[in-house]
Formats: structure tokens, C-alpha cells, sequence
């Protein structure tokens, strides 16, 4: 992994231990399956430097990779100008603009975004970007306290301190819920820097099935950090073949779709 990620260039190589063997493992198993050519990885600097776009460059015949986020560092700028494959965009993911600049690829990672993302909501990203790829990558904390995909801010403080990682960010938000952030232009309850959502699988699965993709890769990596609320799941979702019969669901799953309305999946609360 050292060699992997100090190929680009002279920066220190970013330590093994801050990819996620869960990560590494669903982009292996989509890319192989796919035999992906292009990938986009969304929000993919935060913390990592852009590993996981670094990772699947090396490991993968890539032809072309696009690494977007708000924050672009400059190592990551540096290790870009010595990689002609791979493709900066600076700007928020969630944007039609910078949905057009990525255009169409082969994959779509999304590590630990879902769950940050409002107007547009989690679905709505998906939606967004369902049309230019064949498959999602996405791994995320999942929410396992209830059956249903929940707002987490509708919940009251009190049990989103509970459920939540404690974060000063957090503790800010709560300050300001209703008042404009001076950065993002959102009111506090909007921004991507909280935790928002709880997505239950069976959601996102439907969510994923409506817009044509379906399920062919899964790994339950067990609780998240501390958290007896989430833990982290690991999905590939592939676009449907519509010329294969489709013998993919089991009754039960077929019995756990037709009970979900994907179409109002993020307005529902508990």
C-alpha cells in the first residue's frame, strides 16, 4: 500500500491503516466484476488524500478517474499533475453542474457521503447520478435502530446525541438549526457537515432497484466505531441487464420491496 499510494509523487505515502480493508474489498469486487474502465470517486479527499481513487488506479486497468470533492488538497493536486488518468473537480458532487463535469463512467464510489446529504436528499444523489454509470460502490454507516430510514435531526437532540458521534460540529448545528451558515448558505440543519440520516438497507436497496440497479455485492462489517445504531455496510449495486430474466430476488426480498415506497423514502419518519 506504501508503494500504492507514493507512486504519484514525493509526498509521504498516506498510511495503510486509514483505508478501509471494507472499502478496498467492495471496490474489488465491483471493478472485477464490472471489468471498469472509469470511476468517479465523490467526496473522496476528506481524510484520505484520495486513496481509494490512488488504490483503484494501481490495482485496475483505469483509463480514466475523476476524484471530486470541496476540499482538494495540495498533495492530492500534486499527485494529480504526475497521473494523466486521473481528473480533479473541485466543487460539491451533489450539483447538476459538477454531475455533468464527472460525465459518464463505469463505477461510482460513495464512501460514508449518504448519510450527510440533504437538499438534495441521499435518493436524490443517487437519482442524480444513476444515468452516467453502470454501477454504485458505496459503503456507509447504515442505520440498524429501527426499520425505517429516519431524519435523524427529527428525532430531538437529546436522541441524536445518542445516536451520533459527539462532535463540537454537531453540538454547533444544534446552536443554530434555523440560521444561515455562513459558508454553505444553508441553514445549520441543512449542511453536509452533520450526520442527517439513518438509511436502512431495505431503503436503499429499493432506492437503488427503482432507478435500475440491483444488489450483487454485500459485506456487514459489524458495529460502527461505538455506535450500537449503525453499522458499516459495505454494497455494489450493477445496472440490470433488462434482456436476462431477472431470478435475483428471493420472495422475502420481493415481499420487503413491494412493502417500501421508494418514491418518498426520505420523507419518512418514526
Amino acid at each position: 500500500m506504501k508503494r500504492l499510494l507514493g507512486r504519484l509523487g514525493t509526498e509521504p505515502a498516506v498510511s495503510e491503516n486509514l483505508l478501509q480493508a471494507t472499502k478496498r474489498r467492495a471496490i474489488d469486487a465491483g471493478f472485477e466484476r464490472l471489468r471498469a474502465r472509469s470511476f468517479a470517486d465523490l467526496g473522496g479527499v476528506w481524510a484520505v488524500e484520495g486513496g481509494y481513487t490512488l488504490y483503484a488506479l494501481e490495482r485496475f486497468s483505469i483509463d480514466r478517474a475523476v476524484l471530486v470533492d470541496t476540499g482538494i488538497t495540495e498533495p492530492v493536486r500534486r499527485r494529480a499533475a504526475r497521473e494523466p488518468r486521473l481528473e480533479l473537480v473541485h466543487g460539491d458532487f451533489t450539483e447538476p453542474d459538477i454531475a455533468r463535469s464527472v460525465g459518464t463512467v463505469d463505477a461510482v464510489l460513495m464512501f460514508d457521503v449518504l448519510l450527510h446529504q440533504v437538499r438534495p436528499d441521499w435518493d436524490e444523489v443517487l437519482q442524480l447520478y444513476a444515468p452516467l454509470t453502470r454501477a454504485f460502490v458505496i459503503v456507509n454507516p447504515q442505520y440498524i435502530g429501527g426499520h425505517r430510514t429516519v431524519r435523524l435531526l427529527d428525532l430531538g437532540k437529546e436522541r441524536y446525541d445518542q445516536l451520533v458521534p459527539s462532535s463540537p460540529v454537531h453540538d454547533n448545528a444544534w446552536a443554530h438549526l434555523d440560521e444561515v451558515h455562513p459558508t454553505y448558505g444553508l441553514p445549520y440543519r441543512d449542511i453536509h457537515e452533520i450526520w442527517q440520516w439513518g438509511i436502512v438497507d431495505a431503503d436503499l436497496d429499493a432506492v437503488c432497484r427503482r432507478l435500475g440497479f440491483e444488489r450483487v455485492y454485500y459485506e456487514n462489517a459489524g458495529v460502527w466505531r461505538d455506535l450500537l445504531a449503525f453499522e458499516n455496510h459495505a454494497f455494489v449495486y450493477a445496472r440490470i441487464d433488462r434482456s436476462k430474466p431477472d431470478n435475483s430476488e428471493t420472495p422475502e426480498q420481493a415481499g420487503s420491496r413491494a412493502s417500501t415506497n421508494a418514491n418518498d423514502v426520505h420523507k419518512r419518519r418514526i
